[in-house]
């Protein structure tokens, strides 16, 4: 009997060690502002995106990925704790524009791998504050220090804030780090130095522990040369790209007049609204795109070269899109697809070739990420997370009939507030606005067949209603005809009912 005790302990030894020395190591990639379309594996090979396209092919694509919110800082909360903005609140504008605290940051995704025993690393850029107690900013978190606050949940760590006057930090000291961020260095070799960074994560992973890396790239941007490596730019230097069916010349006056409020409208005059500006704004993405391209080739071939390729988990996505001329746009956060659709490709090294290398056409939301990383790590989601693990979906074992049938998004982010943020009375400035109906925060679903989108603070309100089916790029409002009255109902309902839940 003692015997037969023993060997049950022993078996459960083997079971737990195996159980912990096959955890995953993963790795999410994220841009920032990158359009779901730009890439060869979403239709538009002239990008020269060959690394991608590979994890692509030798992983799962999603062609009905969504943001809950398109604009960076919420975004990123929202990714990291599964959680919607109207629930997180952490955003540029108020009454959205919290601070994360320290307490909810323990249940994001990289804080729960930690206490599970992974290494945790983060590169590139964090994107929001978190703090002690979460706090109402007024432009920015003076004197930030990212390792004083961020120390504790990352065991490596080489980037900034971005948003909030973190300046940039790296931890540990070590002397290839200091020698990839040496101040000497190119400014436009910033995304080889995040590939670097990335690399040297991995050239200092211990043989015996699972790890998570957090790469967020800097690019892809229009504003800035930093990411404009010049071996790179003479790849695009004459080439003229694709244009989109919806992108608008001038002045699209088929939008809402409440949208001449938002800044997408301007930046599009002045950025996109003719072919030349056109041309030469996406040879500036192509490029940048090109650059993170290849610093996902060197990944794959590091991992490859350490031999823990198949035992690792790549996710790729991006943190919002862009309109880019779109709709007469420029910018993202507005609910149009070029603005809340998501490029998300993810390659899991441990399935066999036969359960990679497929599309899928489930409805996933970029809240239900943080869930879905601690799925894979075998880890139980906590109780704050909102999303909800697609791991079923990946495995092909998900009774789609139990599965989301429609995603919800929200724009919360209104400029003029952005720009009035240190006002002492905010509050006032903000139902000014909303009285004057110049408040155009929004809410809606999308689902196989119509999008609906409401601009709740208008009175009365202003309504849109896209046949997808009919109308993929829309570019026709068929709010008034008739014939949608009751598709029209039921995604009201369906919208008022979601935005309630996730308070």
């Amino acid at each position: 009997m003692k015997l037969l005790k023993i060997g049950i302990v022993f078996l459960y030894l083997i079971f737990d060690m195996s159980g912990f020395a096959q955890q995953p190591n993963i790795i999410f990639l994220m841009t920032d502002d990158q359009r779901w379309d730009n890439f060869g594996c979403y239709g538009r090979p002239e990008f020269k995106t060959a690394n991608i396209d590979r994890l692509a092919d030798e992983g799962v694509v999603f062609d009905r990925a969504f943001y809950p919110v398109a604009i960076c800082m919420p975004s990123r909360v929202t990714m990291m704790s599964g959680r919607y903005l109207s629930n997180h609140k952490v955003g540029f504008t108020h009454p959205y524009n919290l601070t994360f605290s320290k307490t909810d940051f323990e249940d994001t995704y990289p804080a729960q791998l930690k206490q599970s025993g992974y290494r945790t690393g983060f590169v590139g850029k964090f994107g929001f504050a978190v703090t002690d107690t979460a706090y109402h900013t007024k432009g920015g978190v003076s004197g930030y220090d990212l390792q004083e606050h961020l120390g504790k949940y990352f065991d490596y760590f080489a980037g900034n804030g971005v948003h909030f006057s973190g300046a940039f930090k790296a931890w540990p000291e070590d002397a290839r780090l200091k020698e990839i961020y040496d101040e000497n260095r190119p400014l436009n070799e910033r995304t080889l130095k995040t590939g670097d960074a990335m690399l040297h994560f991995l050239d200092t992973q211990p043989k015996d522990k699972p790890f998570c890396l957090s790469v967020s790239f800097y690019a892809v941007k229009n504003d800035k040369d930093k990411d404009m490596y010049p071996p790179h730019v003479k790849e695009f230097e004459n080439k003229n790209f694709s244009v989109p069916e919806n992108w608008v010349e001038g002045k699209n006056t088929k939008l809402p007049e409440l949208l001449d409020h938002w800044r997408g409208v301007t930046l599009h005059m002045k950025r996109t609204s003719t072919p030349e500006l056109y041309q030469k704004l996406v040879r500036r993405f192509a490029t940048q795109g090109y650059t993170v391209d290849q610093q996902v080739g060197r990944l794959i071939e590091k991992l490859e070269d350490m031999g823990i390729l198949d035992n690792t988990i790549i996710i790729y996505t991006s943190d919002n899109g862009r309109f880019h001329g779109s709709q007469g746009l420029y910018d993202k956060a507005i609910l149009y697809e070029e603005s809340i659709k998501a490029p998300l490709i993810i390659f899991d090294g441990r399935k066999t070739k036969e359960k990679r290398g497929y599309r899928e056409d489930a409805f996933i939301s970029s809240v239900d990420i943080a869930p879905t990383i601690l799925s894979f790590a075998g880890i139980e989601t906590p109780g704050k997370m909102q999303g909800k693990s697609f791991t079923d979906i990946l495995d092909q074992t998900q009774n789609r009939k139990q599965w989301q049938k429609s995603v919800y998004s929200e724009s919360l982010f209104i400029n003029i507030l952005h720009k009035k943020r240190k006002n002492e009375d905010i509050e006032s400035v903000n139902q000014e606005l909303i009285n004057a109906n110049e408040s155009y925060r929004s809410r809606g679903v999308r689902n196989e067949k119509f999008k609906y989108i409401i601009y709740y603070e208008h009175t009365p309100v202003i309504e849109e209603l896209y046949d997808l089916d009919n109308d993929p790029h829309e570019m026709n409002n068929v709010v008034s005809d008739k014939k949608y009255a009751k598709v029209l109902k039921r995604l009201r309902i369906e919208t008022e009912k979601k935005h309630k839940e996730i308070q």
